[in-house]
């Protein structure tokens, strides 16, 4: 059996997640579907993280085995040909027996965009969070400062996703503006469930002077997600990088 990876980007707004479902469509049941097909046997699919409704991804593998002779370059152009709009695959490669998508991945970068503008932009629906509000990247990339390092994040975990470990080393949180455009990017050896979209909902409590800065440190003492920010929607979210 050949052991695969497969290098991928989607636009989630049509999907519920990629992880796959039994009652409504996600990624993963499309490139499975699709897998299905070309290869003529049945395929499962590993992907490299679960992402919510709506959340997108610039750079997402998977892996799977199967005994299709078929050539990467073939599988990739296979699936570029039947695979929906909204999925692309750009790479495909021969790993060893013991290549995981998902175990094996060291770390992610995740970027929120923040269309910070006073008119929205149709062509930014479902893409970026419009903010019509000043927005002081300098105020937001202070308190984002204090979240890097190794430390629980409890409080930036949504309710039903707690686990008995929830200690995540933040290696990178830096804020950009281009134009009206503004990136919030965080990277971390992993994310808990809706870690980056609470971060970011209370980044903006800062900005709007409902915490300072230097609260950061505290929320993370307290553990307890009623003391963070809103969640922030998901589609302004995209998975960016991938570490291996």
């Amino acid at each position: 059996m050949r052991n695969i990876c497969v290098k991928c980007s989607f636009c989630g707004t049509a999907y519920h997640g990629f992880q796959r479902q039994n009652n409504s469509v996600a990624v993963q049941n499309v490139i499975e579907a699709s897998l299905t097909r070309i290869t003529k046997a049945d395929v499962h699919i590993n992907g490299c993280s679960r992402t919510d409704t709506g959340v997108h991804a610039r750079e997402f593998y998977f892996s799977f085995r199967t005994d299709s002779p078929i050539p990467c370059s073939g599988l990739v152009k296979a699936l570029n040909s039947i695979l929906p709009g909204d999925i692309a695959v750009s790479g495909c490669t021969d790993m060893d027996d013991g290549f995981h998508a998902r175990y094996s991945c060291k770390g992610k970068e995740y970027e929120y965009m923040i269309y910070n503008a006073a008119v929205r932009d149709p062509f930014l629906d479902n893409r970026a969070l419009h903010y019509p509000y000043k927005l002081d990247t300098d105020r937001i990339a202070v308190a984002g400062k204090y979240l890097t390092g190794r430390h629980d994040f409890s409080s930036f975990c949504g309710y039903d996703g707690l686990k008995e470990d929830n200690v995540r080393t933040v290696t990178d949180l830096r804020v950009s503006r281009d134009a009206d455009m503004v990136s919030v990017f965080i990277s971390a050896d992993g994310f808990l469930y809706n870690m980056v979209r609470i971060i970011i909902g209370t980044l903006l409590d800062v900005n709007e002077g409902r915490r300072e800065p230097d609260d950061m440190p505290l929320l993370l003492e307290k553990k307890d997600r009623c003391c963070a920010g809103d969640t922030a929607p998901a589609y302004g979210l995209y998975l960016n990088r991938v570490f291996y």
